[in-house]
């Protein structure tokens, strides 16, 4: 590589004279480029200069970029230019400068956005309602013809999204019995309502939040999973084989993790009560001395039976939820990996979101039952 010298600008009177390499490993040099740029600020009138650059030794686009910048982007009247540097000025005056236009950050109020906001919505609950009416249609054909059922897929579903999430489940059902026991022990024995605690943990654990515990968790850890596993299914085109092999994609696989989840979803919740209770019992008998025994005897006579079933309803119908939505917003992943990690958060606020709507519709239509 030839060594040019370092760009230098000099102006005298109505005359400014540039010398050296202009090209942009030359330009690279500080000390150089610093006593440049003090030039060519310092330069108001550069229009109306005399500008010889017939003595420059090498040029390429990013000097005849920062000269043609300094001129106001326009050749200047007087310009003595060497004939092989001719062309990158000419170029410039055609084209001009690459400008890239900042476009106005719309507001969450104007019209396009709240257009496109409803076309996205729309969109979400038309694919999800198709995707209810294809599972009901995959449910007819599995009743039919249960021997060609996808058990296998089903069993797997039954193990990962029940067996394995027992310890998570377990512990936290356990920290929540102790926290709310603990709390509401406090606030009894004021008044001396101690008996009452067995009351205020037994419906607040069975009847609320042991489903909607179990449920949240779930979400977070299997509905994530059935997301991402979908999503990398469709990274990979295993979903395009699969329609090539004549194997559709609600049969083997949105019916068998929606089946799992429903199964598995009900134990959890009855695991999670379990794993509650003990935790409030614990913390009743450090706090109040309420013994296991009476804890365990008053517990049936505190919750109606009408409760427990309640909560076993809400475990099916949250199971399926998350598991719908799960695989809806799976089958909606594009093959690369941003589309994989925002999908797979999209899907699990927004099963958390529903499964809380969920259980307010719940509290609403049965206001008035197993109390």
């Amino acid at each position: 590589m030839p060594n040019f010298a370092a760009p230098t600008l000099i102006r005298q009177n109505d005359n400014a004279t540039a010398t050296g390499s202009w090209q942009v490993r030359a330009l690279a040099d500080r000390a150089a480029m610093q006593k440049v740029n003090e030039t060519l600020h310092a330069i108001r009138d550069a229009h109306l200069l005399r500008w010889d650059l017939s003595q420059v030794e090498a040029l390429d686009y990013i000097g005849a970029q920062l000269l043609w910048n300094a001129w106001g982007r326009q050749r200047p009247a007087q310009l003595a230019l060497a004939p092989q540097h001719e062309d990158f000025f000419r170029r410039l005056e055609e084209t001009g400068t690459l400008q890239i236009r900042k476009l106005p950050k719309p507001h969450w109020y104007s019209l396009d956005t709240l257009r496109r906001i409803k076309c996205n919505l729309l969109d979400h609950v038309t694919g999800f309602i198709t995707l209810i009416g294809q599972l009901v249609l995959d449910l007819g054909r599995f009743i039919r013809q249960p021997k060609r059922g996808p058990w296998k897929e089903i069993s797997a579903s039954i193990f990962h999204t029940g067996y394995q999430a027992l310890g998570i489940t377990a512990l936290v059902g356990f920290l929540i019995g102790i926290v709310l026991s603990y709390l509401s022990a406090q606030q009894l024995h004021q008044f001396g309502g101690d008996i009452f605690l067995v009351n205020i943990l037994g419906m607040a654990v069975i009847r609320e939040l042991g489903p909607l515990l179990a449920a949240i968790l779930v979400a977070g850890r299997s509905g994530s999973a059935i997301t991402a596993q979908l999503g990398v299914m469709r990274v990979t085109e295993e979903l395009d084989a699969m329609l090539v092999m004549g194997l559709p994609h609600g049969y083997r696989l949105i019916m068998p993790r929606v089946i799992a989840l429903a199964i598995s979803m009900p134990l959890l919740v009855v695991w999670t009560d379990a794993m509650a209770l003990l935790g409030g019992m614990v913390a009743a008998n450090v706090e109040l001395h309420l013994t296991f025994k009476y804890f365990l005897t008053e517990l049936p006579d505190a919750v109606p039976l009408a409760n427990y079933w309640i909560g076993l309803g809400k475990g099916v119908v949250f199971g399926g939820l998350i598991a719908l939505v799960a695989c809806h917003f799976g089958l909606r992943i594009e093959p690369n990996t941003e589309s994989l990690g925002a999908g797979t958060t999209i899907s699990v606020v927004s099963s958390i979101t529903i499964v809380i709507l969920a259980d307010a519709v719940f509290a609403i239509v049965f206001s008035g039952v197993g109390f």
